[in-house]
């Protein structure tokens, strides 16, 4: 198959959205794949993309061609990562996707010594705010933060994260301190939405046996974590996030915690899910066992505890279920 190359950089295009993105993916350049595409189109003698100067969109024809290849090139990477795990040693492309504030502060910094310690996986990341379909996108695994719900994929706990409520001591001078949740004013907390339906999350609280609830009312809502937080230290109200997107400016004194004790319970589960069909391969146990030394082990009031036992290479086994969350779940 002497056209095998294009096929590939056709895919890339389609699932970058981007000549671009498509040509970094890949370690070409944009004209090449530009190209690349052109002779696969003129040896079909079929148009497989509409290209307009803003925008990329797939012809009828192009759509079922790519499903095609998509599933061809996923069964050639299976058929290698086969070969690979009768070797024991893991290689090949690693497709992961994981939440963008998580991915930029806790997984990008932690690529290169993943690679390093396996030089024979190479990584595609991408990061989304939205669950996406891993089969359909052809993920090989992915990071969720949250509790998970029952679906066809397998889910690995590696550890937890942290609410915390916090906002700048300047706001907290100017509108006081609150000891508990029924202190804090909706008006002065920032609205975080998901993507997609626009639902605003709630804050929820727990001391002992008494839980509360909160539905933020503040004039500023986010999709994004790192931009509410960011509003919240210049001032602009209470926000509630995970532990990673604030501990830094906590540490600076940008941002004061609040309301503590009201955190029985206010911990978020991380997992590695990938599909169900899909064994996890040698590079797949790699990244999950790498990924699991980045975030804390600890066992958390109100959480149950994911079963971690010696596995045949030393390290930590957790139990597999089950589970996608039914949206992204940052507190």
């Amino acid at each position: 198959m002497n056209n095998f190359s294009d096929i590939v950089a056709y895919v890339r295009v389609v699932e970058a959205h981007s000549f671009v993105a498509a040509a970094q993916t890949l370690g070409m350049s944009p004209s090449a794949i530009s190209k690349a595409v052109s002779r696969l189109e003129e040896r079909l003698g079929a148009r497989l993309l509409n290209r307009t100067t803003r925008s990329l969109s797939l012809t009828d024809v192009g759509a079922a061609f790519y499903e095609r290849c998509r599933e061809a090139l996923s069964q050639l990477d299976h058929a290698e990562s086969e070969v690979s795990e009768s070797r024991g040693i893991p290689r090949g492309r690693l497709r992961v996707d994981v939440p963008v504030s998580l991915g930029r502060r806790i997984i990008v910094p932690a690529l290169p010594r993943f690679i390093a310690q396996y030089p024979e996986i190479s990584v595609q990341m991408s990061m989304n705010d939205r669950v996406i379909d891993l089969v359909q996108e052809g993920i090989d695994a992915a990071l969720r933060v949250g509790h998970l719900s029952d679906s066809s994929l397998i889910a690995r706990r590696i550890g937890q994260l942290r609410g915390v409520t916090c906002a700048s001591p300047e706001f907290i001078e100017r509108h006081g301190l609150p000891r508990d949740p029924t202190e804090l004013k909706p008006e002065h907390c920032l609205q975080m939405f998901k993507p997609g339906n626009n639902q605003v999350r709630e804050w929820m609280y727990k001391k002992g046996d008494v839980e509360l609830t909160l539905t933020p009312a503040g004039r500023l809502s986010f999709s994004d974590p790192e931009s509410a937080v960011a509003a919240a230290v210049s001032g602009a109200g209470f926000v509630r996030s995970l532990d990673f997107t604030v501990e830094a400016q906590i540490a600076a004194g940008l941002l004061q915690p609040v309301l503590e004790d009201w955190n029985d319970g206010a911990y978020w589960p991380v997992s590695v899910v990938y599909p169900q069909h899909r064994q996890p391969t040698a590079k797949i146990r790699a990244f999950i066992d790498f990924v699991s030394g980045l975030f804390p082990q600890t066992d958390a009031p109100g959480l149950a505890a994911a079963s971690r036992a010696p596995s045949a290479n030393g390290a930590a086994s957790r139990t597999e279920s089950r589970g996608q969350p039914a949206a992204q779940p940052i507190p």
